[in-house]
């Protein structure tokens, strides 16, 4: 059972910047493909951006695309989410997740809910004018 837990959250002002992290318990972590996704107030949860096993693939969603960058560190078991040039629109609850592929199997980035084994508690990210 890989569990993640997601930190970085918090109140910040439009146009302003905040970095997620996304910490998993397992080594399995480093050929697992990571994805942020994020539920607003009233709305369905939607995709925000993925990684590969070796950060070599990543996808936006085009409403973050050029704002939001996913890395990840697998010496640290971390993938983050860099956001900047906040909008109100951004306030949500984020959600990292994790696709561990059966052993002997590196991960592609993917851009469907389904695809995820695991998801952290998430973390809260408030846009305010």
């Amino acid at each position: 059972q890989v569990r993640l837990v997601e930190s970085g959250g918090g109140l910040v002002q439009a146009g302003g910047s905040l970095r997620l992290s996304c910490t998993a318990s397992e080594n399995t972590f480093r050929r697992s493909g990571l994805g942020w996704f994020r539920q607003g107030p009233g709305k369905e949860r939607e995709f925000v951006a993925t990684i590969g096993w070796n950060s070599i693939k990543t996808y936006y969603a085009d409403s973050v695309k050029g704002r939001f960058t996913i890395s990840r560190d697998n010496a640290k078991n971390t993938v983050y989410l860099q956001m900047a040039s906040l909008k109100l629109e951004d306030t949500a609850m984020y959600y990292c997740a994790a696709n561990v592929p059966p052993s002997g199997w590196l991960a592609d980035p993917s851009t469907d809910p389904s695809w995820y084994d695991y998801w952290g508690q998430g973390t809260q990210v408030t846009v305010s004018s």
